[in-house]
């Protein structure tokens, strides 16, 4: 029984005429880009700008339906071109990105990362990507995009190789889908949403709690204090009083999954981008007091740091439902992955005993967060925002990229105790913004080798 139905598992991954396989077109897509291909072959991503209906559906929370088409493979292509091209050429600039020193230097890391990965995409002929790089800085960019109700389709490949931090706030609101692309609509529907979530806190949270909802406040009040020890923002008792209220009302509100210990950590970067919007420049948001801010502040960054979660974890639901299949499963697609790719990193965790469970199991709960400088989780959530609704896939191929990164480390280790160690201490700390954008440049490229042609490399397969 166990092995039909790992059988079944790869097959309903990897089958080429399954369904569900994930970020592959359905055949009907598949002829009508056979058809498109041979019109615009020799042309660059000159048709990524199509023009896109800025009306928009209410639901039930009045979020924006961004977009009834899958704009992510349009984004990622060109932005992840953008990045690859600027690495291969060692352009060298000033960047407004947090935590990046330069426009994406090159150091021995990097270019380590960049050469590992053979067929890379290629840039096609009369590509414009970086037309405007001289003339203008991405900043520059962003505001005047900014200026009026925006393309979300440009606003989202402009975002994917990172956001600088003054605009940071509004563009995350509007890819978030919490911010109205109409910018008549744009204050009401803020107002509303904000004076909501503190109807929901008055209702369930600063009244007597129901004996259903007692253990998941008192999970909650175990973890929120564990939360990021080495940031004092975090320590504050104000600080984690409102991550207490933002993590219950999102429990009551989403009765399938409830808390899962983890969804702690992806409230931190909305959060800290929130907060950022109400600190001078050069105010680090690591050490401010957040009783500094007037209570309306705080009351904003509160609502907003929880519509903005909730509408990103609606993407990952099945994470956190019982059992946390959806994460069992990505677990599953990442070992089959890896052992497609590079049979000989996979051969070698296997045979000292590591289970894909036992490392990746918190990268795929956390996102990651746990593993890298917060700098550089906000940084990632650029990307993965731009990704819309296809995130939730794409970071699979983030989770490959990054376990591939540290191939040479870690098959120098000869047991399952080393392996261990440096897989649940990755020596990150010092990582910034560019580590992260080469990273989900080859977490692209791994997408369109295997989950846009899934039968690519399968001589490997039958190995274990």
């Amino acid at each position: 029984m166990d092995g039909n139905r790992n059988t079944d598992e790869k097959a309903s991954f990897w089958k080429k005429n399954s369904k569900t396989v994930p970020g592959r077109p359905s055949p009907k897509k598949d002829v009508k880009a056979a058809q498109r291909s041979k019109t615009t072959a020799n042309t660059s991503f000159q048709d990524f700008q199509e023009s896109v209906s800025d009306a928009w559906e209410l639901d039930d929370d009045d979020f924006c339906v961004i977009s009834d088409t899958k704009i992510s493979k349009k984004v990622s292509e060109s932005a992840a071109l953008n990045v690859l091209n600027r690495h291969r050429n060692k352009t060298e600039g000033q960047s407004q990105i947090a935590g990046v020193s330069s426009d994406f230097p090159v150091d021995d890391e990097i270019e380590g990362f960049r050469s590992r990965f053979p067929g890379r995409p290629q840039p096609m002929k009369g590509s414009n990507i970086n037309s405007n790089e001289d003339c203008e800085s991405k900043l520059d960019r962003f505001q005047a995009l900014l200026l009026d109700s925006p393309n979300i389709n440009e606003l989202c490949q402009l975002s994917w190789s990172g956001i600088p931090v003054k605009v940071r706030p509004i563009t995350w609101r509007l890819l978030s889908g919490y911010l109205p692309v109409n910018l008549e609509r744009r204050q009401g529907v803020l107002e509303r949403k904000r004076k909501d979530y503190w109807s929901l806190v008055k209702q369930y949270y600063d009244t007597e709690r129901d004996e259903t909802y007692q253990d998941t406040y008192h999970q909650i009040h175990i973890d929120v204090p564990r939360m990021n020890p080495s940031i004092p923002l975090f320590q504050q008792n104000t600080v984690q009083r409102m991550f207490e209220r933002i993590l219950f009302i999102w429990a009551i509100r989403h009765p399938a999954s409830g808390y899962v210990q983890g969804i702690n950590d992806l409230v931190t970067p909305f959060y800290v981008v929130f907060l950022q919007e109400n600190l001078p420049d050069s105010q680090p948001f690591e050490t401010f007091k957040v009783d500094d801010l007037s209570k309306e502040q705080r009351d904003i960054i509160e609502a907003d740091s929880f519509w903005c979660l909730s509408k990103f974890l609606d993407g990952i639901q099945d994470n956190y439902v019982f059992a946390q299949l959806g994460i069992q499963r990505k677990v599953n697609q990442l070992k089959e992955l890896i052992q497609r790719v590079d049979n000989a990193l996979h051969k070698h965790l296997i045979q000292h005993n590591v289970d894909y469970l036992q490392f990746s199991f918190r990268w795929l709960n956390n996102l990651l967060t746990r593993e890298l400088p917060l700098r550089c989780t906000i940084r990632l959530w650029d990307t993965y925002l731009a990704e819309s609704d296809s995130f939730a896939l794409f970071q699979l191929y983030v989770c490959a990229a990054f376990l591939l990164h540290w191939r040479e480390m870690l098959l120098r280790e000869n047991d399952f105790q080393g392996l261990m160690i440096l897989l649940q201490n990755l020596p990150t700390q010092k990582w910034t913004g560019s580590h992260i954008s080469m990273m989900v440049a080859e977490a692209y490229r791994l997408k369109v080798i295997f989950a846009d042609a899934p039968n690519h490399l399968q001589n490997n397969s039958g190995d274990s």
